[in-house]
């Protein structure tokens, strides 16, 4: 069966309530200074970034997205039978809560939900972190060394796990259908899975509002919003 693979980007969850970045209205156009809060440097060497990264984190947390229209019909395409592999930019944890199965998920930027010791590299749940702030800790560090606690998230500055790219890129090289979703193509390495796809013989399908670096290779571009374009799309290629 034809194995299709799904780059998802922020773009994907922007109907859950979750602000993407670059887009007309993203994050970084309306606050510039907001990439700070996720950038490794200036998060390790500055306690007042790693307060305003912990509250914002609280209040993300707070609003409790829920999947949407886009996440589902992912969920349901691996439902019908198809072999589905998504390879997401998104750190939510979204397409799992869907009922996509984690093992079908590449979380190429780490994950939200759980938080990561800087110093001995323990793991525990974000939301055992987010009790310590709300019960006053605006920098809580690890409770086994004293480290400083970041989320489990690849941060600008920080390299992606080699293994996780190694198998992205792999079904990438795989698969017969990639669709890029919500993302602007534009951060690296992630962004050239659509164009390794591309040069392996997939076909490639652009879904995003805004134009992308890889449109020129795509057999497909569609414009129209994710939240009706995707489940439109996906139904499409499981009666294929």
């Amino acid at each position: 069966m034809t194995l299709v693979a799904i780059l998802s980007g922020a773009g994907i969850s922007t109907d859950s309530g979750i602000p993407d970045y670059r887009g007309p209205s993203g994050v970084w156009r309306e606050d510039p200074e907001a990439e700070k809060l996720v950038t490794y440097d200036f998060y390790m060497a500055d306690p007042e970034i790693r307060r305003r990264s912990w509250l914002l984190r609280r209040t993300m947390a707070a609003r409790n997205p829920e999947p949407n229209a886009a996440h589902r019909a992912v969920a349901e395409l691996e439902r019908s039978g198809t072999p589905v592999r998504v390879l997401t930019q998104n750190i939510d944890g979204l397409h799992q809560a869907a009922g996509l199965p984690a093992r079908k998920v590449l979380e190429l930027h780490g994950t939200a939900r759980e938080v990561t010791c800087t110093r001995c590299h323990a793991r525990s749940s974000m939301d055992e972190a987010l009790e310590r702030v709300e019960a006053g800790e605006a920098d809580p560090a690890c409770t086994l060394c004293g480290g400083i606690l970041k989320a489990a998230t690849v941060m600008f500055g920080e390299p992606l796990d080699p293994q996780v790219l190694a198998d992205a890129m792999a079904i990438a090289k795989g698969c017969e259908v990639f669709v890029a979703v919500g993302s602007t193509l534009q951060v690296q390495p992630a962004a050239s899975l659509a164009g390794i796809a591309a040069e392996h013989g997939a076909r490639l399908i652009v879904v995003n509002a805004e134009p992308t670096p890889y449109d020129a290779l795509a057999d497909e571009v569609v414009r129209e919003p994710i939240g009706t374009a995707l489940p439109k799309l996906l139904a499409g290629l499981a009666a294929s």
